[in-house]
């Protein structure tokens, strides 16, 4: 098999950084900076620093972990792969630190296929690959590549900044790493990528079956999606009991940020996505998350949220609250409108339908009030016409359902015709989030409508017997939202 000394994208067997944070492949420090090196952060070490940095530490003892929950499921997920590319060469590569600035990182997070088949999720090593090595028999031998921790003798220990135990702490050994997820372990530097090679991210075949893989999640998954949405849902109650500070900071979204970032890294790995706390007109804006606006009463706050658990599962979810703790006329017209869409959508969703047919039914009824209000030129009906209509998108541009898993939109890479245009499965886990947005500047309807947005976001799982909410714990009518301000006090 012919090999090139390019790296396999992803795979970096050399680090250099502007601050001087060097590495190479062998672990041996680079040359101190000279006295006119362009960078202030390299300082030189004194002889008797480095004839003595390597000797008195305890020794590490070779710990061989139980495996992980997961490993078994994990496991599964990698025969199907095989399966499906014999005698292929498929290479999963987990990917590479990301620059913030200068010699600051972005937090890593792993390749979500490189995580659905090692089991390896949040404390998962940047660089690492996983290998499918065909065998002449058939099927594969899979191995995963990583940067071992470095020898206390060599310099990679004390002289590298991004990948040294003395900066960053403890880092895993391969056998331990074996031990935990049932996988062969190699070395990094052992790993020769090649021509023929399939590599996710590249070859579109496999990072399409690779997303697919995922449209119908294993019982890990929903366990882990369960888990990640129940943390979601205590985010949420935080906010809500926070909702005094809230209001009396001048950049009140912020503060409903960070009430909800400490439950995500508290109780979880992370938020899954940025956080969406959108007061008043913000809320029309479907992707805001600028969140340095005021939390005024009298105003709707729409806060799309979602807890990622260390396995590196997320909920999604929104609930929109009355920041004065009750809703006006108008305000409460809409969020049940939406909340009659949402329902609709619950309504239709059954094992063998098109999965479009969700969006289709919460269509009908946001296309059947706005016309009802007098905000469409033209009928509900007419507005629903597929290739003539569409009047009614304006006040909801987005669709109503995506998959939801290892990925906030799961299996994004997917065909069509296995996704949109699918049909459901038990198993399948997606949102349903429908929503009314009239922009400030809408001249299209009555000026007590404006700035007004609302939406609700639940996560469902499909099973043999129709749907489960399972974020249906989390306060979704109108009467329950005010009920559960109240009950917090504010």
């Amino acid at each position: 098999m012919s090999t090139h000394a390019t790296p396999t994208p992803g795979i970096a067997h050399a680090l250099t950084r502007a601050d001087g944070r060097v590495g190479s492949e062998d672990g041996t420090a680079q040359e101190p900076a000279s006295a006119d090196s362009t960078t202030n952060r390299r300082q030189r070490y004194g002889q008797g620093f480095l004839d003595t940095i390597s000797t008195g530490w305890a020794e590490r003892p070779d710990i061989a972990p139980p495996p992980r929950e997961q490993v078994p499921f994990a496991a599964a997920r990698r025969e199907r792969v095989s399966a499906a590319f014999p005698g292929k060469r498929l290479v999963i590569p987990a990917g590479e630190l990301k620059q913030r600035s200068n010699d600051t990182d972005y937090p890593f997070r792993a390749h979500s296929a490189f995580a659905h088949l090692t089991g390896w999720a949040a404390d998962s090593e940047p660089g690492s690959v996983l290998v499918f090595e065909p065998r002449s028999e058939g099927g594969h031998d899979t191995t995963l590549y990583f940067r071992e921790r470095a020898d206390r003798t060599t310099a990679e220990f004390y002289s590298n900044a991004a990948i040294g135990e003395f900066w960053i702490g403890p880092r895993p050994a391969l056998s331990g790493v074996a031990s935990d997820l049932g996988l062969a372990t190699a070395h990094i530097d052992a790993f020769e990528g090649s021509d023929d090679d399939l590599v996710v991210g590249e070859d579109a075949d496999l990072t399409r079956f690779v997303s697919e893989l995922r449209l119908v999640k294993d019982d890990y998954e929903i366990e882990q999606l369960r888990l990640a949405v129940q943390v979601t849902a205590d985010g949420f109650d935080d906010i809500v009991r926070e909702l005094p500070r809230i209001i009396e900071h001048p950049r009140g979204e912020r503060i409903v940020e960070g009430v909800f970032h400490q439950r995500a890294r508290s109780d979880g790995n992370a938020v899954g996505y940025d956080t969406i706390a959108a007061s008043g007109p913000h809320a029309c804006y479907l992707h805001w998350t600028r969140n340095d606006g005021a939390v005024v009463p009298g105003d709707l706050i729409l806060i799309d949220a979602g807890v990622e658990v260390d396995s590196l599962y997320t909920a999604d979810i929104t609930r929109t609250l009355p920041v004065s703790g009750a809703f006006t006329e108008v305000q409460r017209k809409v969020y049940e409108t939406v909340r009659e869409a949402a329902d609709a959508a619950f309504a239709v969703a059954r094992p063998g339908i098109p999965f479009r047919a969700v969006h289709e039914a919460a269509m009908q009824v946001i296309a059947a009030r706005v016309a009802e209000w007098g905000l469409l030129p033209v009928t509900a009906e007419e507005a629903l016409a597929a290739d003539s209509g569409g009047q009614h998108r304006r006040y909801m541009v987005h669709g109503t359902s995506h998959h939801l898993g290892i990925d906030v939109h799961d299996c994004a890479q997917a065909r069509r015709d296995m996704y949109y245009d699918g049909l459901l499965e038990p198993g399948m886990v997606f949102t349903i989030e429908p929503g009314l947005y009239f922009q400030a500047d809408d001249l299209t309807v009555p000026a007590q409508y404006r700035g007004i947005g609302v939406r609700i976001e639940d996560d469902v799982l499909m099973t043999a017997d129709g749907p489960v909410n399972l974020s249906g714990g989390i306060p979704r009518t109108a009467d329950e939202i005010e009920a559960w301000i109240a009950a917090a006090g504010v």
